[in-house]
């Protein structure tokens, strides 16, 4: 028995993940395989495929508004493997993608035995069905062994949910890649704009060398005079290398970054 999915655990919309006909398509054939009923509802309990091979006793049974609410709560509170209201083996199971609900896979809706028509007469009358004719349905209920049943639960479960989380996988991959390219192509932008701003503080570098050097002329014709000015114009040259330096290993970095993302861009997904 299956624990009870907290409400409060996010979950996910199962109907955003897959296609519901390729899901259709996967339901009926594991359903035709084995000739047990088989559904699929999302995290909030309303059904995403149609039933495949269910047997009209159900039918019968959830015409009633007592009978469909009460196949509503085995669905929901069932988990695993049990008998529902109506004395059917069926199995439910959480379906988990990414560790959040994303669906709940229903199916079985067998006997295990011959039924005994005094038990389900009973169980008409609470509903307030005709018994005859729930008795006709109940008699083309499929029979199969407790065995058999959770072979069928353990196969269409794990083969449903396998291909699910590989769709699930598959989109993030591809929602990965384009965020991977949106932010690549930013930092790109913002690189360009880096060496903008390294050539212009490059060429603020060579302009201090200029006047640096324009400095120490006008230094030395001054004499005894312009021994500050000198000794301003030093400075200016020593800042004026201090910048070019600073433009160098900026450029060093914004080229190592380029070659880092063009490498990933070159990794086959």
């Amino acid at each position: 028995m299956e624990e009870k999915w907290n409400q409060d655990r996010e979950s996910l919309q199962l109907r955003g993940i897959v296609d519901v006909k390729e899901l259709q398509r996967m339901q009926n054939l594991l359903s035709d395989a084995t000739g047990l009923a088989a559904v699929i509802l999302d995290a909030a309990g309303e059904p995403v495929t149609k039933p495949s091979n269910y047997p009209d006793f159900c039918r019968k049974i959830g015409s009633s508004m007592v009978g469909k609410e009460r196949c509503g709560q085995c669905a929901k509170n069932g988990g695993g493997f049990y008998r529902c209201h109506a004395g059917l083996m069926e199995f439910s199971k959480y379906l988990e993608v990414d560790g959040k609900l994303a669906g709940i896979l229903i199916g079985g809706q067998a006997l295990l035995e011959h039924p005994d028509p005094d038990y389900y007469r009973s169980i008409f009358g609470d509903l307030g069905l005709n018994e005859e004719d729930c008795l006709q349905a109940l008699e083309k209920v499929p029979i199969r062994s407790k065995k058999a049943v959770e072979a069928y639960a353990e196969l269409f479960s794990s083969t449903i949910e396998q291909w699910v989380i590989n769709v699930y996988e598959q989109k993030k991959n591809q929602i990965r890649i384009e965020v991977f390219n949106k932010e690549s192509q930013t930092v790109q932008e913002a690189m360009k704009k880096i060496k903008m701003k390294a050539r212009e503080l490059e060429q603020t570098a060579v302009t201090e060398k200029m006047l640096s050097l324009n400095a120490s002329i006008e230094a030395g014709r001054a004499g005894n005079a312009g021994v500050g000015f000198s000794v301003v114009a030093e400075e200016i040259g020593r800042l004026a290398n201090e910048s070019s330096a600073v433009y160098a290993e900026i450029r060093q970095l914004v080229d190592s970054v380029a070659d880092s993302i063009r490498a990933m861009g070159e990794i086959d997904v």
